[in-house]
């Protein structure tokens, strides 16, 4: 049973989302009814044990609004695209010569913010976006649209824990730059020189300090307006374009 909505792909029934995930299916997010039982819900709460899908709990109106069919109390939305292993893609870069380039973001939620950073990404010839499983936007047909289609080329990770994937990241030789209007010391300031990873933060929360403690350099974009913050995807692509611009 599929259904398109407002430019998003889903799917709905118990039996047919179980066997979207049997399957392989990339899943952004399943909404569950509240109090839903049965063996089949369990099943699928089995299932979905382990997984890094976003599982939310929610009234049975939600679900109405979303599709008026029978959707038996769950709705999973579908990625359009593959999701890549983080773990698979650096070594790749590596044995091709490249020194790699990724762009990670942290609690970035809007999806249009997130379809224009992987265009900006794509353009300047980044490697990879890094999002997490929970708490961060996902591809939706939405965001792909904003993209301008960026993001069914640019390898898309998401990843179960941002702290043990940058601990990775650093471990692989990368360094990560942290892009944050409370730093002390500039994006202008630092070299770029070797593998790096921009890191960019949620607009009311920034970046979570386990992360920030993990950043090899934390700078701010220089500013003289009255106001005091930009856009993140505005950010995220003067910093990546400074990373680009510095290696030349």
């Amino acid at each position: 049973m599929y259904e398109k909505k407002l430019n998003k792909d889903i799917i709905f029934g118990l039996h047919p989302v179980m066997e979207a995930i049997k399957s392989g299916q990339e899943i952004n997010k399943i909404l569950i009814q509240k109090g839903l039982q049965g063996n089949t819900f369990h099943e699928l709460r089995g299932l979905l044990k382990h997984s890094m899908v976003n599982l939310q709990l929610v009234p049975v109106q939600k679900l109405n609004s979303i599709t008026r069919k029978n959707h038996q109390g769950v709705i999973a939305f579908v990625s359009p695209v593959t999701y890549h292993q983080v773990e698979d893609l650096i070594p790749r870069l590596y044995e091709e010569g490249k020194e790699p380039k990724f762009i990670v973001l942290d609690g970035v939620t809007d999806v249009r913010n997130f379809g224009a950073i992987a265009r900006t990404a794509e353009c300047l010839g980044f490697n990879g976006i890094i999002i997490p499983a929970k708490g961060g936007a996902t591809v939706t047909s939405d965001a792909v649209k904003t993209s301008a289609g960026a993001l069914m080329t640019l390898p898309v990770c998401r990843v179960d824990s941002l702290k043990k994937t940058v601990d990775y990241m650093v471990e692989s030789g990368i360094n990560i730059v942290a892009c944050t209007e409370k730093a002390e010391n500039s994006i202008y300031d630092y070299s770029y020189e070797g593998p790096v990873g921009i890191l960019m933060g949620n607009e009311e929360t920034g970046i979570s300090n386990e992360l920030i403690n993990r950043s090899q350099f934390i700078g701010r974009i220089p500013m003289t307006g009255d106001i005091s913050s930009m856009n993140v995807a505005v950010a995220a692509g003067i910093v990546m374009y400074e990373a680009v611009r510095a290696k030349k």
